[in-house]
């Protein structure tokens, strides 16, 4: 049985300023909980109806359905739900592709950017610091545990960037190059930008080489592609190149 306080600690969770204050977070299905289980990610506890997991029974309660319906933040809860600590900061060591997310809002897309980052292999995801928190449990839902191999942080945006112009700083601009055609550069910093506004005017203005992803719709009334979708051909023409 889930005590009153642990069901109340973690629908708490649901709220940012609660896991800043925690330096918790929630997990939801056995898949996305043991890709956690199996990294550097501390584990608190997991609460299961049927499943087993490799971990000491101190950490480990079996609970009823409607337990589990109690502290889940899913319509359909999945068998499992765990709470694991928010780790401490890593250094950030630049190489290579690194992408910096300027005011993104939407957890399922900073979800899938980081499972796109995991897929291309890019170690390091920079965030500004009004970009939706990486542990909200829709951003973790939506990485399907990606989010334990890509390095997020969340910056000054504009200070990141002053402190990093030895690295090309590209963004993606209607009046940018064709990226099609474009000569990309093997290591860079990508900002993607807002979903509504895209990329800041003060971010705009430290950017070393501006990229567009040209239209082909014969009808050309799309107004824009949705920012995960535009990270993804991104990383794919500079892996690609």
């Amino acid at each position: 049985m889930v005590s009153k306080s642990q069901i109340k600690l973690i629908k708490s969770l649901s709220q940012k300023k609660f896991r800043n204050i925690h330096k918790l977070f929630v997990v939801e299905g056995v898949k996305g909980i043991n890709e956690f289980l199996y990294s550097d990610y501390e584990l608190v506890s997991i609460y299961s109806t049927r499943q087993k997991f490799d971990v000491s029974e101190k950490y480990h309660l079996m609970v009823e359905e409607r337990d589990l319906k109690k502290i889940s933040f899913l319509k359909t809860p999945q068998e499992a739900l765990a709470v694991f600590k928010i780790p401490e900061d890593d250094s950030v060591s630049l190489n290579g592709l690194t992408v910096a997310l300027d005011g993104v809002r939407d957890p399922g897309n900073l979800g899938t950017i980081i499972r796109l980052c995991d897929w291309f292999g890019v170690e390091n995801l920079i965030c500004s610091k009004d970009t939706v928190d990486c542990y909200n449990t829709k951003v973790v839902q939506a990485s399907m545990g990606s989010l334990t191999r890509v390095n997020v942080q969340y910056s000054d945006l504009k200070s990141f960037l002053l402190a990093n112009r030895d690295f090309p700083i590209v963004g993606t601009l209607l009046e940018g190059d064709n990226i099609y055609k474009a000569s990309l550069p093997a290591s860079a910093i990508i900002i993607m930008g807002n979903e509504a506004n895209g990329i800041s005017e003060e971010i705009k203005d430290l950017i070393s080489l501006s990229l567009n992803i040209p239209q082909f719709g014969s009808l050309q009334k799309t107004e824009s592609l949705n920012v995960a979708t535009a990270t993804a051909v991104v990383l794919s023409e500079f892996r690609r190149g």
